[in-house]
């Protein structure tokens, strides 16, 4: 059978919503792949950082046992996310999603694990090839919303399987062939959660990869993307590629290691101005010109004759203490009404959350201020977290925000029947 070959491309960018990019990416000639890290506080740039870094060793020619070794890369993967988290327990609650193409010049092997998608592009059609691992999911798959009510779903982000270094989920695997003219895109739920098939399939089939997974990353921005977005492009080609075309890594597994070179843990390794005495930040003050008048001194040192200071006329005096007191009443009047009026705000707000060990709807705001309860116990349900996922009651202890009080209602009866009973 033919050799075939990829002409790939890849490019990731934080958005314009979040402060760090959690997503990673990687393209090379026999590798694609997207992981999208999934955590906040628990640093899931590091766990799509990771996983990626483990999966890049897939990039090499293949052996006979593609899905094998697609299956084993996922496994080391999570098995490496393990290890951090034992040697940082801060980081428990941290996983990434992974959508993994294996290619051996013929066909690609596919592993897959969350809510990142992989797609083909044959003859101008567009085919999903990975099935979302995803709450929202399971309600499209019963009928119950559509593909398009899906993506404003107010648990649109609930993800069932991911790669997290405690449970060794299994993923999907199963091989796709691939002929000449095929482009193969990975992406993050960044660009499929806000583009539709056919404005994804009108933008490739234009252009190179490069310029289609530029193009991708900006239609997602513009048509309201809330998240990173990274896009993994790749056509089948059967002429061997330039040999200057290098694998791409991208997002946190590429921008991590440049953070962590300089934070305050590698202070030996800190900044060296462009010049010496430069800072690198300010440009330098030039030199001053030699042709000034010989009088021409600095203000500042000026010198002042003390007499002249101490009869200098002075302004009338004002009764400063009085504008003082005032300023300070009217600014504890505008705080007070503040306060007044964000308690109010507050107690139209709703989310769930934990309550003695079982689902409850909180009225008031999911924050933590010291000596100030901002919110307390509205509803108290009877689903109790033991008999969830530990992947829901992490999302349920975290705290889930509700537009109003039925919209919380509804989360609960969806947790509801999400519980494992005995017996």
């Amino acid at each position: 059978m033919e050799q075939l070959f990829l002409q790939f491309s890849a490019i990731s960018d934080v958005g314009r919503i979040r402060k760090d990019n959690q997503d990673s990416g990687y393209a090379g000639p026999w590798l694609l792949t997207v992981c999208d890290g999934v955590g906040g506080a628990a640093r899931g740039d590091l766990a799509s950082a990771t996983a990626v870094q483990a999966l890049r060793k897939l990039d090499a020619p293949p052996s006979d046992d593609l899905l094998g070794q697609v299956a084993g890369a996922i496994h080391r993967a999570n098995d490496r996310i393990s290890e951090i988290i034992d040697e940082d327990p801060a980081l428990k609650g941290t996983s990434t999603t992974a959508s993994v193409l294996l290619f051996d010049g013929t066909k690609v092997a596919v592993g897959h694990l969350g809510d990142s998608r992989a797609y083909l592009l044959r003859d101008g059609g567009l085919r999903q090839l990975t099935h979302d691992h995803t709450f929202v999911q399971t309600l499209i798959d019963e009928g119950r919303i559509t593909e398009e009510q899906s993506r404003t779903h107010p648990h649109r982000n609930l993800i069932l399987k991911a790669v997290d270094g405690i449970r060794h989920e299994e993923p999907d695997l199963f091989e796709v062939p691939v002929q000449v003219g095929d482009r193969l895109f990975v992406c993050s739920d960044g660009a499929c959660g806000f583009l539709t098939d056919d404005r994804m399939a009108d933008i490739l089939r234009s252009g190179t990869p490069d310029f289609a997974a530029v193009e991708l990353v900006r239609a997602s921005l513009e048509a309201g993307s809330s998240d990173n977005v990274t896009c993994v492009v790749a056509e089948v080609v059967a002429e061997t590629p330039d040999p200057a075309l290098e694998p791409l890594l991208v997002g946190a597994a590429a921008d991590l290691p440049r953070r962590l070179a300089t934070s305050g843990a590698t202070r030996s390794r800190g900044f060296r101005g462009h010049r010496s005495g430069d800072t690198g930040e300010i440009p330098p003050v030039p030199d001053l010109p030699g042709d000034l008048p010989s009088d021409v001194h600095a203000i500042t040192n000026d010198p002042i004759d003390p007499e002249a200071a101490r009869y200098a006329p002075r302004p009338p005096a004002s009764h400063t203490w009085l504008k003082r007191v005032l300023a300070l009443a009217v600014a504890v009047g505008l705080a007070w009404i503040a306060l007044a009026f964000a308690w109010s705000w507050s107690q139209s707000q709703f989310y769930v959350g934990e309550h003695d060990g079982r689902i409850a709807i909180f009225r008031g705001l999911n924050a933590d201020i010291p000596g100030i309860e901002m919110s307390h116990p509205y509803e108290v349900s009877d689903v109790e977290l033991d008999n969830l996922s530990e992947i829901d009651s992490d999302t349920i202890m975290g705290g889930i925000e509700a537009t109003d009080l039925e919209e919380a209602r509804a989360t609960v009866e969806n947790y509801a029947a999400l519980q494992d009973l005995p017996g």
